[in-house]
């Protein structure tokens, strides 16, 4: 029956060699695992729960959803054909739902990366080294996103109250807190930069032109910043933004303030932060436990 299928496949469907190749492996290994299941299961004889078993197994030996899904995908169209030709009476794969797809767990640097990478003396005075430090501070302090950052004005700064009016998604607007150290920071950076840059713009950060800062050009600056100290494959102003909301997490922010601070619609979402963030729960089994 493998066969019968994967001439189907070549020469009325003309799939390529590759393909025909894939899916006579995923089927022949379905095989193998029923036979050695019980060797009086056949093709026309398997009913849905074996199925179920062979994708527990395949989830066993540390198979991710992706190459699941891809085997499954196999057997269904196999069926599919198997009960067009009436070589089979019921197709037990019909209905079977594959593994969902893991999310990626959000990419974040540690408080000592972010922390060396802060330090006054691991930067120079140009206005380009100052410019890119009070980003990296602001991405990393406030948690905003790098088109809300680039769309900053000099406005939007209140240094009375210290906090940052940011407009984001759908021109939804937040107010986001800062501390001394932002503030100090930022002052700096704009009493140099209205010292050395022709301002062009009301835009706060400024490119060496005069001009508002791009998204290209802030990506570059962190970019090649974090590559200093860290070895992130990404290393971009989102990863900043998870580095924030981490570490917000684990010094015992709320979930529900975390996501006023990063504007985000539904709790579902910052709840992905939750994953990463264990030293709060190290601290209450710590404390907790009578022989922690």
């Amino acid at each position: 029956m493998i066969e019968i299928f994967l001439n189907y496949l070549k020469f009325e469907r003309n799939r390529s060699d590759m393909t025909v190749k894939n899916y006579g492996e995923d089927l022949k290994a379905f095989e193998k695992f029923f036979e050695k299941f019980n060797d009086h299961l056949s093709w026309e004889s398997i009913d849905s729960d074996v199925i179920r078993d062979w994708m527990e197994s395949m989830m066993d030996k540390g198979n991710n959803a992706a190459s699941i899904n891809r085997r499954l995908s196999a057997l269904r169209s196999f069926y599919r054909f198997a009960l067009s030709r009436h070589l089979v009476t019921e197709d037990p794969a019909h209905g079977i739902v594959g593994p969902k797809k893991s999310k990626p767990l959000p990419q974040f640097l540690k408080e000592s990366e972010m922390n060396r990478l802060l330090e006054p003396d691991f930067w120079n005075d140009s206005y380009k080294d100052v410019c890119a430090r009070t980003i990296i501070m602001t991405f990393y302090e406030t948690g905003i996103r790098l088109s809300e950052l680039v769309g900053l004005d000099d406005v939007a700064v209140d240094f009375i109250n210290q906090q940052l009016k940011v407009t984001g998604k759908r021109n939804k607007q937040r107010i986001i807190p800062f501390g001394d150290e932002l503030d100090s920071t930022l002052h700096d950076y704009m009493k140099l930069r209205d010292e050395r840059i022709h301002k062009k713009t009301q835009a706060l950060f400024l490119a060496e032109d005069g001009l508002r800062m791009n998204q290209n050009q802030v990506r570059n600056e962190v970019r090649r910043n974090l590559t200093k100290v860290c070895t992130l494959k990404k290393r971009t102003p989102h990863v900043l933004r998870h580095t924030f909301a981490t570490a917000m997490l684990n010094h015992d922010a709320g979930l529900e303030s975390v996501k006023k601070l990063l504007g985000h619609e539904s709790l579902s979402t910052t709840e992905i932060y939750t994953h990463t963030t264990f030293e709060q729960l190290k601290r209450e089994y710590s404390n907790a436990h009578p022989r922690a």
